[in-house]
């Protein structure tokens, strides 16, 4: 799991995904680079030059915080071309925004194969018909205009159009939705106090906590209520201290057990991954795909889905603790997998259970794309903190802070 040390970084998980397309040699770094404000991405005249996917945080005025994402020509040949085409088909599902670039004047099924494949997805387009100076648009304007597919003329090594590119990338962002809720904006209030329970292990080195803990006091904080945040060891004496018991408290799945334990029966209680499950995905399916551990069998196979690729420790939560616990609540002898980084498998069939962990490193996107796979594949689906809770027996308390599966409480 991600380390950050600043509070003021904008997660990549958090960021709008530009994802620049189109076939080679259209300038689509040379267009990447004149957004951004500088050389980002190597350009050439030699098609073929971007291979693989490179992405980059960046802020780019005045849109703020994003992720673009520089693709491989969906044009590419051969069996290596072909591989480049997949990833960058992988870069179109996992987009908030796709830019198809065109570069030559024409527009080809190549184009025709992006507009389906976003629109297919619900994701905003902008037609970038760029090297103007070059080329005619005046037919393909009129075309895009009678399709209804904004577009923008460009000349990226001028600049000319960039800011009117900007603007229309601004205007998406505020009309689809692109903008991220609040993480716990609508369980609390201003005012309230949250108790954060962290534990401090060889998971979190000296001087940084990981990135949902990070996260969840910021949006606490933007939410005008008050973070306190306190070890598993030092969490009887602090609730002792308060004058008021805590509006709700949030704790790391690992010690939720003990949590539970310490923390009255009528203080909220969740964890930092249950509330990163409901921010990333649907948690509902979450909590219905848990309970399929009860119906685990000799030799099922279980896929845990990491999207980082942290350093794993001697006792990782995802590769050693969860699978650990699993198979001593089922007594069965169960087969675990690991898929790490930002790709998800495409093929999943053979897979009883899907544990995901909380995805504080992909965007919205991204972990939403996931769990539609499973759910169209019939695989159930569950993530890190809600199978830590089930097999812990405290998943009915955990769930409770959320009106919204209220009729999943137990009595």
């Amino acid at each position: 799991m991600r380390q950050v040390s600043n509070l003021n970084e904008t997660p990549r998980g958090m960021r709008i995904a530009i994802a620049f397309l189109g076939r080679r040699n259209a300038g689509k770094s040379s267009l990447l680079n004149a957004l951004v404000g500088y050389d980002l991405a190597i350009v050439s005249d030699q098609a073929g030059t971007t291979t693989d996917p490179v992405d980059k945080a960046v802020e780019i005025n005045p849109l703020g915080p994003c992720l673009v994402i520089d693709t491989a020509g969906i044009d590419d040949t051969g069996e290596l071309g072909q591989k480049r085409i997949e990833k960058t088909n992988a870069v179109v599902s996992n987009a908030d925004v796709g830019l198809i670039i065109i570069g030559d004047g024409q527009w080809t099924s190549y184009e025709e194969e992006l507009v389906a494949a976003l629109q297919g997805k619900q994701k905003p387009i902008i037609v970038v018909l760029n090297k103007n100076d070059r080329f005619d648009y005046r037919e393909l304007e009129i075309m895009l205009q009678e399709r209804k597919l904004d577009y923008v003329t460009t000349t990226a090594v001028t600049d000319e159009g960039i800011a009117d590119l900007k603007q229309k990338i601004r205007e998406l962002k505020n009309v689809s939705g692109l903008e991220d809720p609040s993480i716990i904006g609508d369980i609390i209030k201003a005012g309230d106090l949250v108790l954060l329970v962290v534990p401090i292990d060889t998971g979190a080195p000296k001087g940084r906590l990981i990135l949902p803990q990070v996260q969840t006091i910021r949006d606490i904080l933007d939410n005008d209520a008050t973070a306190i945040v306190v070890k598993e060891s030092e969490l009887a004496d602090t609730l002792a201290k308060l004058g008021n018991p805590p509006d709700l408290v949030i704790t790391d799945s690992q010690v939720v057990l003990k949590v539970a334990g310490i923390v009255a029966e009528e203080i909220p209680l969740t964890t930092f991954s249950t509330v990163f499950s409901r921010f990333k995905g649907d948690l509902r399916q979450m909590v219905n795909g848990v309970q399929t551990i009860d119906k685990l069998q000799n030799g099922d196979k279980i896929l845990i889905a990491e999207a980082c690729t942290h350093h794993a420790m001697a006792d990782d939560i995802g590769r050693v603790k969860i699978p650990r616990w699993i198979v001593n609540y089922t007594g069965k002898k169960l087969q675990f997998e690991l898929a790490a980084g930002s790709a998800f498998p495409a093929d999943i069939k053979d897979y009883r259970l899907i544990l995901q962990c909380g995805g504080c490193t992909i965007s919205r996107t991204a972990y939403g794309n996931r769990l539609q796979t499973a759910a169209a594949m019939g695989i159930p689906i569950t993530n890190y903190g809600v199978a830590i809770s089930y097999v812990q027996g405290v998943l009915s308390r955990v769930i409770r802070p959320f009106p919204e599966l209220q009729d999943l409480f137990n009595p």
